[in-house]
């Protein structure tokens, strides 16, 4: 693609757009990562690459936050009606292959994805046997965003609240747990204490999955200094292996780390005054009904 001058011009790319409007939703550069998922040096690289290949100043940096020059106004707002128009092709899309497929396409979220919608999917079967199910394993953030598109007609995440624009049903209960290998000097006491667990570096799920949504929640309620993270993975079973290897503790679902714990590889450290139970809630577009497929998919995960 070239502009009047002729000079080439490269198509920005949607991702960098998406940050950009949630730099305008959010506030600050920071925010806005944590909301789409982006670790904060890619959104960092992303914004300078976006400003580069549209040669204008669309954020200025503060030390207490960010905003965007006039420029960066104006590019939001093409922005959001370029991911509307590209949410309104994906659900087109999305709905083409259920049209073609006559299936359920299901977004989960890893945690549930690895544990809990194994039994789910098999119950639906044996209930609805001429049904094909597409099952989308990705993070919290991902899977509401395949729903938001109409990728996916449901969705199954870990959340503290509703994922935006999405309306959501809370379908179970999960509870996390500190976890650390039993040379680990937590190991042998009997809890530690939330403030304590906040200013350790903790080995972390990715932004954007539920676990880390989750946690970090908890942690910015006591109101202290977290210490950022040691490491920080896209998957569990990583960050089980991270922490039985010495990389330091974690915050898993116990339906990560629960036969781990029972063999004695991992041990559980008590928080007595942190709140680390949290909802897995399955999630829709509102105002849109159910098929009988995922409307019977969901009382099945309400069941257990």
């Amino acid at each position: 693609m070239a502009d009047a001058s002729g000079r080439s011009e490269r198509w920005p790319d949607l991702a960098a757009l998406e940050l950009l409007v949630a730099i305008a939703e959010r506030g600050g550069l920071s925010a806005a990562a944590r909301h789409i998922g982006m670790a904060q040096p890619n959104a960092t690289r992303t914004l300078a690459r976006l400003e580069k290949e549209l040669a204008l100043e669309l954020v200025v940096r503060h030390p207490t936050g960010s905003r965007l020059t006039p420029a960066g106004a104006a590019v939001a707002e093409g922005a959001r009606r370029v991911l509307d128009e590209t949410r309104e092709m994906l659900g087109a899309a999305g709905a083409l292959r259920a049209e073609r497929d006559g299936g359920l396409a299901v977004a989960a979220s890893l945690t549930v994805a690895e544990y809990l919608a194994p039994a789910w999917l098999g119950a639906l079967r044996r209930d609805l046997p001429g049904v094909a199910v597409r099952l989308h394993v990705v993070n919290s953030a991902d899977a509401a965003e395949l729903v938001r598109s109409r990728a996916c007609e449901i969705g199954f995440v870990e959340a503290p609240e509703a994922p935006d624009g999405l309306v959501s049903t809370v379908v179970a209960r999960d509870r996390l747990a500190v976890v650390v290998p039993p040379s680990h000097a937590w190991a042998r006491r009997s809890g530690v204490s939330a403030a304590e667990l906040a200013e350790t570096p903790l080995v972390v799920r990715e932004n954007g999955s539920g676990t880390r949504a989750t946690l970090d929640t908890a942690l910015a309620s006591l109101h202290v200094a977290v210490a950022p993270p040691t490491l920080e993975l896209d998957s569990n079973a990583a960050v089980r292996v991270s922490v039985m290897a010495g990389a330091g503790p974690a915050v898993l679902s116990e339906l990560a780390v629960g036969p781990w714990v029972a063999r004695g590889e991992l041990v559980e450290v008590p928080i007595a005054d942190l709140d680390l139970d949290r909802p897995l809630r399955a999630i829709r577009r509102p105002g849109a009904g159910l098929s009988e497929a995922a409307a019977r998919l969901v009382a099945i995960a309400r069941r257990g």
